[in-house]
């Protein structure tokens, strides 16, 4: 809005004419620059001051008149610039429902002047006629000319004066025969007809559009036997009308094809922009918000209040605005909807709250995707801590059969030269009893070590990297990671299991990620050589080093901090490898970047991949 009020105002520099714009206290609202030349800067003052330095209204004012919808014009003498002016004064109604007056001193007073020549020297009246900037032609009232100056000939097209004369005014110039009759009905009434719009045609055909002041001219009877008329091409003001048109035009469209949901709403809440991302987003159609509903309606309960607080506060940042961040919205359906506002408050020229206008970033989709990784990433760090405990275990218990077992036969042996009614035979079969215990203690230990195998079936790996980056992209992206992805199209498929390998390959893109904690580029690719397909991980990040490159399948180590990792992430992934038959290199550069290149052998089975399912 305070874009199109500069551009209105730009245009009104332009004009020749000088213009101001008062409201009902007789306050000046704006002078163009032609006004402030010819009386000075008076914007704030009364315009009794501004055009007589008076106190009071001017013995002229036919303000009230204005304010009640009236359009006057009149000529009248300015003692202050000592000029003659053609006033023309008319009602613009505002947007807040108050009545503005627009006035247009058109500065007449040469023409008063010549005027007054012309009755006493005929001569003097000719080249005044001729050299007019605007159209002066005289007709008879059965619409034939009986004169015209050069610059109504110009206007029009016509090279030759004669010919112009010749032609009919009803059907050769005037564009809409029944404007003719229309104005005739007027100046018969009045004896005179001011600032009326007519198109006219040009000698090719070409409509213009006409600004027609034209007086009556009487016979000796009193009776009107033709027109004086001045013509004032309007095709400027119609074309700097259109550009205004269509600035506004243009305005809307980007509103209306913004990506994001853009409403604004006045102080009472009631809205008055509604773009169609808000009509997708929210549900409501434009025709069923824009005037009829409450901005309220669109938030939960208090919502509204609490975000005008925060606008007209300053402890949130500059007053006027609300800074972006996480809102609720209610859609049409009840549906709650998660994203961004970002709000402000739009002013008058003179500082006045006038509208609110926001515009709404959906974020459901996204962060329910980003719950879902969050859950992942967290069944994936616990299966990987109960795999280190698997293999601990396994350990332990491996680690203690050996001498149970030892024990468990040397008790056997002593059981031998110990007679059974010895009674440290009893001792000796309780402390075997023990020592069986024990080892069946052992033995579930192991057992709980192994869990079950995940189910393996023919898969692509094309289509499993895919889906985890595709999980990922957004979380990459806000961490200024870019994704360069070269998938093999005729790949073979591996006989494995899907989850496992899921959580391998997550693995890999979560370490590039942390790798990369200013942003780079993580390289996906997969290709198929000597009976193995591969996927092949590289990020430009920080690299590992030589001392640690021997380690990182390791359980328990890690070169993250406690809080990221605790070590046991690519330990696991190497395990689900081998067991596929597969196996796990990597390649780096301390500074330059590392590359995980993880192998399959391919499914050499003919069997039906149904049949496994």
């Amino acid at each position: 809005m305070a874009k199109e009020r500069l551009m209105l105002h730009t245009i009104l520099d332009t004009i020749e004419d000088s213009i101001y714009v008062i409201d009902q206290n007789f306050t000046v609202e704006f002078m163009n620059r032609k006004m402030v030349d010819m009386f000075g800067d008076g914007v704030g003052k009364k315009c009794y001051d501004v055009l007589n330095n008076g106190d009071s209204l001017c013995d002229w004012c036919s303000s009230e008149e204005v304010f009640k919808g009236k359009r006057l014009s009149k000529e009248l003498y300015i003692f202050k610039v000592d000029k003659t002016f053609k006033l023309t004064e008319l009602p613009l109604n505002n947007p807040d429902g108050t009545v503005s007056k627009l006035s247009v001193f058109r500065d007449i007073t040469h023409r008063k002047q010549d005027e007054a020549k012309l009755k006493t020297s005929v001569g003097e009246y000719r080249a005044l006629f001729e050299h007019l900037a605007v159209g002066v032609a005289i007709s008879t009232k059965e619409g034939k000319f009986i004169d015209a100056n050069q610059a109504i000939l110009d206007i029009l097209g016509y090279s030759d004066k004669e010919e112009f004369l010749a032609i009919d005014i009803i059907n050769d110039l005037y564009v809409f025969p029944e404007a003719r009759l229309r104005f005739q009905e007027l100046i018969e009434a009045d004896g005179r007809v001011t600032d009326f719009e007519v198109q006219f045609k040009m000698k090719d055909g070409t409509p213009v559009p006409i600004m027609l002041t034209s007086n009556a001219r009487y016979d000796l009877d009193g009776n009107v036997v033709g027109y004086e008329s001045i013509n004032v091409d309007l095709s400027q003001r119609y074309q700097m009308e259109r550009k205004l048109r269509e600035a506004h035009d243009f305005m809307n469209m980007i509103i209306q094809s913004a990506p994001i949901s853009i409403m604004a709403a006045d102080l009472q809440g009631n809205i008055i922009i509604w773009n169609r991302e808000a009509e997708k987003t929210l549900g409501y159609a434009a025709d069923e918000v824009i005037g009829k509903m409450n901005i309220t309606r669109v938030y939960p309960e208090g919502k509204a209040n609490e975000i005008m607080t925060i606008i007209r506060s300053d402890q949130y940042g500059p007053v006027g605005t609300f800074p972006p961040q996480s809102v609720v919205y209610v859609r049409e359906d009840g549906k709650t909807l998660e994203g961004h506002l970002s709000a402000a408050m739009i002013y008058d020229d003179d500082g006045n709250e006038v509208a609110t206008i926001g515009s709404f970033v959906d974020l459901t989709e996204r962060l329910e995707m980003e719950r879902a990784l969050s859950r992942t990433q967290e069944q994936l760090l616990h299966s990987e801590k109960l795999a280190a405990m698997g293999r601990l275990t396994s350990q332990i218990a491996h680690e203690l059969n050996n001498p149970l077992f030892g024990i468990m036969n040397t008790l056997e042996l002593m059981k031998t030269e110990i007679p059974p009614e010895n009674k440290r035979r009893k001792l000796l079969d309780m402390s075997l009893s023990e020592i069986i215990r024990l080892a069946d203690m052992l033995k579930k230990m192991l057992s709980f070590s192994k869990p079950e195998q995940e189910v393996k079936k023919s898969v692509n790996l094309n289509t499993i990297v895919d889906e985890v980056l595709l999980l990922h992209a957004k979380q990459l992206q806000e961490n200024d990671v870019k994704i360069k992805m070269d998938f093999y199209d005729g790949l073979d498929a591996v006989f494995a299991s899907t989850n496992q390998l899921r959580q391998v390959f997550l693995n890999m893109i979560s370490n590039a990620r942390d790798a990369m904690p200013k942003g780079g580029t993580l390289s996906v690719s997969t290709l198929q050589d000597n009976g193995f397909v591969k996927v092949r991980f590289s990020d430009t990040g920080t690299g590992i080093s030589e001392e640690n490159i021997e380690k990182i399948f390791d359980s328990f180590f890690t070169t993250k901090d406690s809080v990221k990792g605790v070590g046991l992430g690519l330990s696991v992934c190497y395990g689900f490898i081998q067991d596929h038959g597969g196996d796990i290199t990597v390649e780096s550069t301390k500074g330059e970047g590392t590359t995980f290149t993880i192998s399959l052998p391919i499914d050499q089975s003919e069997e039906p991949l149904s049949s496994r399912d």
